[in-house]
């Protein structure tokens, strides 16, 4: 591949308010799937592995979005920025969920 054909990513885009909006709203929807899975009542596989499953998951929802978006969607386009920021929400989800279990009672 030409080195002309390769998309360009400015990274400052990921400073942008929308990006900001992706990353907050997959924070609370990685906060809000760990929560639901560790309060399954059994000891089950996906309260047991809770974190990857539900980083797993939300990453994956993020992904499959962008691709519909891009592929199936006309009046939407798919953005890798985008995935990016989704994901990075998930992962401080992740690492944000148990000082807030602390801080929190209803989320331990």
């Amino acid at each position: 591949m030409p080195g002309k054909a390769i998309p360009k990513i400015n990274w400052l885009e990921l400073l942008s308010f929308d990006k900001f909006v992706h990353a907050s709203i997959f924070f609370i929807e990685q906060i809000l799937l760990m929560r639901a899975l560790i309060s399954l009542q059994n000891k089950t596989f996906l309260r047991q592995n809770y974190k990857w499953l539900s980083v797993l998951f939300c990453v994956a929802y993020g992904g499959s979005l962008e691709i519909m978006q891009y592929y199936v969607f006309s009046e939407r386009s798919g953005d890798l920025l985008d995935f990016i920021a989704n994901s990075t929400g998930c992962v401080i989800g992740l690492f944000v969920f148990k000082p807030l279990t602390k801080r929190i009672k209803y989320l331990g």
